[in-house]
């Protein structure tokens, strides 16, 4: 994969990856080994035949292998930049054993970038309507690709959305340089195609509920909603002025567009020294991010180690090349106000390695040494959970945790005609895996209402996730 360089790079939001050229792509697929039992199939959670889409590229067909693709995956741009593919496909890929695996992710990039590099998409095949009609609440990954795969089998389905815009954590999470807004639009656009209707500023718990869609006639019901409220990190200062939570942070620079401002409306304090708190993706995205809107120094404060790190590696060693800080073993104690109440230090404290918890990583233990980092803004990204708008409004829904919906792994919750997927059932989890999830949940709506099964009103315990974003 080629790369911008990061002196550049720091100064734009411009993609930081560029994909492969033709004559890298036609390398890297003559090295799938075409396995006869394929393993890169097992760790994919949209099931992609990933030989058979390797072999059109083999071909010089990237059209052909971007349908292969998109017979079951309706988002390949987007899951070719963000997809945690070096633990999922990659991760399985047999020539991994001795060398290393083949670079699926960058291929199935290459394939849908092809296209959208000629202009026009391929009309995609629909069957015809079967008056059916089903609702989805929430157009994030899970929300998408039920809407996509149901109204592929003729389904009349329509994707509700609370915000302004579709795409849901693929608009607000993800940042520019990552996932170009282009790209995004260009999905959700085919997935229009497909016949499904995205109406927005349409919050389902307020503006509506869910009974009230099913007494619309709609005979199914989807919940994608993710999980977009913060985690507290409940130390004392965290509420002075300028300290965001990631989710705030990155909503107002990605969908609202503050990194623009005065151009757009929204604000975004600009620092110039960034801690910020946490070490998965959305971390990494929020230093990333800072340091673009023009941070002298950015730092990372994880409590683990580096090996603990749930980022992907190339998160990763983009935020070093591009001058991150980081401080490992350290956790936050407290955020330090000035005489005004803004931020302007934070201190942690060192931490050690102990025994493995529930995660299955070593438990960080404290030290009793402390330290101390001279900083003007703390962006803290430690996590998310359920927002309560919508459970809260659905009477007799079974939740566990913090507020997530209880849904068996095809998504049944325990109420009929009601299903659900994606962090909002595990927790924040990955965009692929929020996609697997709405995969195998429109197959569970397609059986129910075509009278093949019953929504199962007793669903086993929660899937839990096993990946952060």
């Amino acid at each position: 994969m080629r790369y911008r360089n990061p002196s550049k790079r720091i100064k734009d939001f411009k993609e930081v990856a560029l994909g492969l050229t033709e004559k890298q792509a036609l390398k890297e697929a003559q090295l799938c080994l075409q396995c006869k039992k394929p393993r890169c199939i097992d760790g994919c959670p949209v099931e992609i035949d990933i030989p058979k889409f390797i072999s059109f590229v083999k071909e010089k067909d990237y059209l052909g292998g971007l349908k292969k693709i998109r017979e079951y995956n309706n988002l390949p741009s987007i899951c070719g930049r963000v997809c945690p593919q070096e633990s999922q496909c990659q991760g399985n890929c047999i020539r991994g054993k001795k060398t290393r695996p083949v670079a699926i992710g960058a291929l199935e990039r290459f394939v849908a970038d092809y296209e959208m590099l000629l202009g026009k998409a391929e009309a995609p095949e629909v069957k015809p309507p079967n008056g059916r009609k089903v609702a989805i609440i929430g157009s994030g990954p899970a929300g998408l690709t039920v809407a996509a795969d149901l109204a592929k089998l003729g389904y009349d389905t329509t994707a509700f959305e609370a915000l302004h815009e579709p795409g849901g954590v693929l608009l607000y999470g993800i940042p520019e340089f990552r996932l170009p807004k282009k790209v995004l639009q260009r999905e959700i656009d085919y997935v229009r195609s497909l016949g499904v209707k995205i109406i927005v500023n349409w919050v389902i718990g307020r503006t509506q509920t869910i009974g009230e869609l099913i007494a619309e006639g709609f005979e199914a019901v989807f919940i994608g909603v993710g999980a977009g409220s913060p985690k507290y990190l409940r130390i004392t200062g965290e509420n002075l002025n300028n300290v965001y939570f990631a989710s705030e942070f990155l909503t107002r620079v990605n969908l609202m567009k503050a990194y623009r401002f005065p151009e757009y409306d929204t604000p975004v304090k600009r620092a110039r020294r960034v801690a910020v708190i946490g070490g998965g993706n959305v971390a990494m995205d929020s230093a990333r991010t800072a340091l673009r809107l023009g941070a002298e120094k950015v730092y990372i404060i994880y409590r683990r180690s580096e090996k603990e790190l749930p980022s992907r590696h190339e998160e990763v060693e983009n935020a070093k090349e591009e001058g991150i800080e980081f401080y490992f073993l350290s956790n936050p104690r407290m955020i330090i106000g000035d005489e005004r109440g803004w931020a302007r230090a934070i201190k942690c404290e060192k931490m050690r390695l102990g025994e493995p918890d529930e995660s299955g990583r070593r438990k960080p233990e404290p030290s009793g040494e402390e330290f101390t980092i001279d900083v003007d803004q703390v962006i803290v990204a430690v996590g998310q959970r359920s927002n309560p708008v919508l459970v809260r409004s659905v009477q007799g829904l079974k939740l566990w945790g913090e507020g997530y919906i209880v849904a068996d792994k095809d998504g049944a919750t325990n109420l009929e005609k009601v299903f659900a997927g994606g962090d909002i059932t595990t927790g924040a989890a990955t965009v692929i895996s929020a996609m697997g999830a709405g995969k195998r949940a429109a197959r569970a709506i397609d059986d129910f209402i075509m009278g093949r099964t019953k929504s199962s009103p007793q669903p086993p315990e929660p899937i839990l996730s096993q990946s952060k974003h």
